[in-house]
């Protein structure tokens, strides 16, 4: 099963510190495919223009989700909800985003009810709002959307746009237990090749091969993902403080690195919702959303998420750059840092790393 284990790694490392504990959607996703036959993975090329694609996958407080674990019923039972609502058949599963459990889930679900996985994602990471998703910006709704929680509990909702979605959602997952899980998105398969992001589920299995086979053959596994990531090292330390709280279904919060080696005499703070929003040392922005930002541990390459820092982690911190799309006009309003209450500009991380004396 070394190919699970690799993608739950990737998943992690592209889920920002959010989008759920991965080793939880591992488990998932390989007790779905337990006696079943193999799973049906399809590009974007393989995909007809009128094919029917929905995305699944949970939402809510992952710091909440390590407790309330999933059984695999409650996404099986939105998938349900939803193909009952439309009165067609749904032909292909989709991740929502390369994230956490959320690029595992759709593995467990796509096996479940026997339909082949498209290899890619609407994020290219993880984010913590609905609405942050690169279909957006094409004007294609997340809604009809079928929310369901472990109680047996389903509702749909149909909103005017995927900001209300969220608004709306945000209220039912804190009223159904903080975690929940969804199909939305539903798009055919010529809007799921104009607006979304292709080749993500392989990705993540190539990420997190990189760092297992670093780690095998006695190389640095941070030079490995950075590498195959096209990232660059924003810092490394000790964290000395981890502050974090679920409030509205979030798990918002912030982290102290105090920097080691090169970054030594200089503290990193790392703030947080669900997903890693900013790096910044003192004033000094190292980097921000849309851009990715990732924790890994520093001797073993393994991602750490949000809900599982912890005091005297040794880490090294990752920026990466995001898909071309989140930096345009459009993608910077839906996720950028001014729309997290960050009065800065968003600056591509490798830009903001070139004019800064605090990074190598």
């Amino acid at each position: 099963m070394d190919q699970l284990d690799d993608m739950a790694t990737g998943a992690a490392v592209l889920g920002t510190g959010g989008g759920g504990d991965p080793y939880i959607g591992k488990l998932l996703a390989r007790e779905a495919l337990r006696d079943r036959p193999p799973l049906t993975m399809l590009s974007f090329d393989e995909l007809d223009d009128d094919d029917f694609v929905i995305l699944g996958g949970a939402g809510g407080a992952p710091t909440v989700g390590v407790e309330k674990l999933p059984s695999g019923h409650e996404l099986v039972h939105a998938f349900r909800t939803l193909e009952t609502h439309f009165g067609k058949k749904f032909t292909a599963v989709m991740s929502p985003e390369a994230g956490g459990i959320n690029s595992m889930i759709p593995i467990s679900l796509a096996a479940a009810v026997g339909l082949p996985l498209v290899d890619g994602d609407i994020m290219g990471r993880a984010f913590p709002e609905i609405q942050m998703a690169i279909p957006t910006l094409w004007g294609i709704t997340a809604t009809p959307m079928a929310m369901a929680d472990e109680k047996g509990n389903a509702i749909i909702l149909d909103t005017i746009s995927n900001r209300w979605t969220e608004v709306m959602a945000r209220s039912l997952i804190v009223q159904m237990g903080a975690v929940t899980h969804a199909t939305n998105f539903p798009m055919t398969g010529a809007q799921v090749k104009q607006a979304a992001i292709s080749g993500t589920m392989t990705l993540i299995g190539q990420i997190g091969r990189a760092i297992r086979e670093a780690r095998e053959q006695h190389r640095d596994p941070i030079a490995a993902a950075t590498a195959i990531t096209g990232g660059h090292e924003l810092w490394r330390g000790k964290i000395a403080d981890v502050d974090r709280r679920t409030v509205g279904g979030f798990a918002r919060g912030a982290a102290r690195i105090v920097g080691t080696g090169a970054y030594a005499d200089h503290t990193l703070q790392l703030d947080f919702q669900n997903e890693f929003l900013a790096a910044r040392v003192g004033d000094e922005m190292l980097a921000t959303t849309p851009d990715l930002i990732t924790v890994l541990d520093a001797e073993t390459g393994e991602p750490i998420t949000t809900e599982n820092l912890r005091y005297g982690f040794r880490v090294a911190v990752l920026g990466i750059p995001c898909d071309p799309r989140w930096r345009s006009e459009g993608g910077i309003a839906l996720a950028g840092p001014r729309y997290f209450g960050y009065d800065v500009p968003y600056i591509p991380v490798e830009e903001r790393l070139a004019a800064s004396p605090l990074t190598r």
